[in-house]
């Protein structure tokens, strides 16, 4: 029912609603409490302490208004069988109508003491007249909006609950309840909005946290069950023909992690069960020589290769690599990406369809419906906490057979949010990095000094070069490029005069893109002004300096992309961090990126400080809205959930729990397999 039409609300108070994301009575179900009072054990008067925020109850007597300069106070006092108290309301005269005396009434609110008339004071902030529903019980206190106040929204949550509540039908049998230790949903959220007590609130909070996490844990147990025991992929045979070819000619080592991490994609495509595989690796962890291993594999074996990346500029640094790699042992790479004119991709086109195309580097446009592949084999999708869930399962479904599919990050991923979004995916991990790599020294400064600038000079004069980065201020480009544009002004005026700058942000065009990115590496410019454009994929090896204006402004994350994009040779490479924050998790972020360079550690930092849903963004990852779970906090029970998913799935095909597989079936967006719910 349209939450306008409950006792109290009507169309304006609606519409004050909406921003709460309240507009339907069943939308009260998971509307759930920020906090609670705890009113069950109230003080008597007298015990109430000057300097704190109390709850009092009692009746009032001599209610009158007194005027104070330009401020309207209304005074009365509240008694019981200790004694009373002056209670005070600033600036609210319509209060004289509606306080009545002798009537029981709950206050809240800061107690101070009156010297001059030796009484306690309390300044309110709310009352209620006490009823069955707001005394002696914990009492919730909703997220509040302009122009909706904490007892109002209470007895709409309240009415509304009322009725939606006995609707609320349970997808989980009695069997799972038991076996899991779970009060029924209806139990749940009733006493997560108005627990009994800790006990009735912890079991209903750990029931709904069940609630968070199982649906997308079954998705994902479901779409692993289909593909290992309905779909066969492709059996690839390791010919090693161009593969030799390949590694004999690299003039490095591969670290023992590339070798065993080489050795998982290998066995993998090897088998009839499709490849389903995530490769995180650090910055400059190797993922490159991972996607090669797994490239020629299918190569050998007469199979195209689609490469997706999030971004244009990743994408066209991709297809630069695989024609530096590809190309001199007679394989034909094509770039497909948006911006390419409709002749180009018609052309493009052709080819893929006819195999000429042998690897296929791209963004969405790889996947677009126009796109038909001749014989594709392997998918490979870069930085996937870019994309949706549902845009893997669509790579997967652009060829007549099961393609293998290996998904890799630079962003290391927390293991719940692992455990969370890529549940249907084999695991790997580059741990190890290439030998010559120096650690980046990380430095904190409020603002750039003359020592630093220097430095500066005498890198660049020593043949190196520098990144000098500005954050986006706000989600527009403009804005944006204005920063960078005022920036690479300032830098080339007054702090580099004698220097050659260049300028990379999102507003260019590919082909100028391409360009400042080309000259910078053949060292024909010093500095690098830039947005965050250069936040992954770039790779020069003279760059030694990295200067990040507003480092606060920036995810913890982000920061360590950021810096990934120095320290890519045997040199010593410095990031420099300008930021007067005084914000907690300012200073948090900043601080951990001084003292730590492990890209794992610092994932888990920025989970704790900005949640799952800041990390990569909700509707990035697929991670759906976690209404009472909390990834961190809650990990054992996730692993539960997880279990409960995988005897589920086993049971799919036998529907012995038909309800929950429905309730599934509701929520589409949570299903990523690449078949589809059948």
């Amino acid at each position: 029912m349209d939450i306008q039409f409950i006792k109290g609300v009507g169309p304006a108070v609606a519409a004050k609603l909406k921003k709460l994301n309240l507009a339907d009575t069943r939308d009260v179900l998971t509307f759930f409490p920020a906090a609670y009072q705890d009113r069950r054990y109230i003080k008597p008067v007298f015990k109430l302490v000057p300097g704190q925020d109390e709850f009092a109850t009692g009746k009032l007597r001599s209610i009158r208004e007194i005027r104070k300069g330009k401020y309207l106070l209304l005074q009365a006092f509240l008694y019981d069988e200790t004694g009373e108290i002056k209670c005070i309301w600033f600036n609210q005269p319509f209060l004289k109508k509606i306080l009545k005396t002798e009537i029981p009434i709950f206050i809240h609110g800061k107690i101070e003491y009156d010297f001059v008339n030796r009484i306690k004071t309390i300044k309110v902030t709310e009352y209620e007249y006490v009823d069955e529903t707001n005394i002696n019980r914990v009492v919730p206190v909703y997220p509040l909006t302009s122009g909706i106040y904490q007892k109002q929204l209470r007895a709409i949550v309240g009415r509304a609950l009322k009725m939606e509540l006995p609707q609320v039908a349970d997808p989980f049998p009695q069997e799972l309840l038991d076996k899991y230790n779970l009060v029924s949903l209806r139990e749940a959220i009733g006493q997560y909005h108005y627990p009994r007590d800790e006990k009735a609130y912890l079991s209903s909070k750990r029931r709904l946290i069940f609630e968070d996490f199982i649906y997308l844990q079954l998705s994902l147990a479901i779409s692993r069950s289909l593909i290992s025991i309905r779909e066969k992929g492709i059996a690839f045979k390791f010919k090693n023909t161009i593969s030799r070819e390949y590694f004999d000619s690299i003039p490095y080592r591969l670290t023992r992690a590339q070798i065993r991490v080489i050795d998982d994609v290998r066995k993998d495509m090897q088998s009839d069960k499709p490849m389903n595989r995530l490769v995180q690796g650090d910055v400059g962890a190797g993922k490159t020589e991972v996607a090669m291993a797994a490239i020629l594999v299918a190569l050998e074996n007469d199979y195209q290769v689609a490469i997706m990346a999030p971004t244009e500029i990743l994408a066209h640094q991709h297809y630069q690599k695989m024609l530096k790699y590809l190309l001199p042992l007679g394989i034909n790479v094509e770039l497909l990406v948006g911006s390419l004119k409709e002749s180009s991709k018609i052309r493009k086109h052709y080819l893929i369809a006819a195999g000429n195309a042998q690897v296929i580097v791209g963004t969405h446009a790889v996947i677009q419906e126009k796109v038909k592949y001749s014989n594709l084999g392997l998918a490979i999708i870069d930085e996937q906490h870019r994309f949706g869930v549902l845009q893997r399962s669509a790579l997967m479904k652009k060829s007549g057979e099961t393609i293998d599919l290996l998904v890799l990050t630079a962003t290391p991923i927390p293991r719940t949010l692992t455990l969370t979004l890529y549940g249907d995916l084999d695991k790997s991990i580059l741990d190890e990095m290439p030998p010559g790599r120096t650690p980046i020294k990380t430095v904190w400064l409020k603002k750039l000094n003359k020592e630093t600038l220097d430095f500066i000079k005498e890198e660049i004069k020593k043949g190196n070069q520098v990144y000098w980065v500005f954050p986006l201020v706000e989600e527009s480009e403009k804005i944006d490029l204005k920063a960078a544009t005022e920036g690479k002004e300032h830098i080339a005026k007054n702090l580099l005069p004698k220097h050659r700058i260049g300028l990379l942000h999102g507003k260019m065009k590919q082909k100028e893109k391409d360009s400042i990115m080309e000259k910078f590496r053949n060292r024909e410019l010093d500095v690098l002004v830039s947005t965050t454009v250069i936040e992954v994929g770039v790779d020069v090896p003279d760059a030694t300096v990295m200067v990040i204006e507003h480092a606060e402004r920036f995810g913890l994350s982000q920061l360590h992309q950021l810096r990934g994009r120095i320290g890519r040779s045997n040199k010593p490479s410095v990031c420099f961090l300008l930021s007067q924050t005084r914000t907690e998790p300012g200073k948090a972020r900043l601080g951990a990126m001084v003292q730590s360079t492990d890209g794992f550690y610092l994932a888990e930092i920025d989970l704790q400080l900005r949640g799952p849903g800041d990390y990569f963004g909700s509707k990035q990852s697929g991670l759906p809205t976690m209404y009472v779970a909390n990834l961190i906090k809650d990990e054992k029970i996730l692993l539960e959930t997880k279990q409960m998913a995988a005897e589920i799935a086993e049971d799919y095909k036998n529907s012995k729990y038909k309800q929950v597989i429905s309730t599934l079936k509701s929520k589409p967006h949570l299903f990523v397999g690449s078949q589809g719910m059948n």
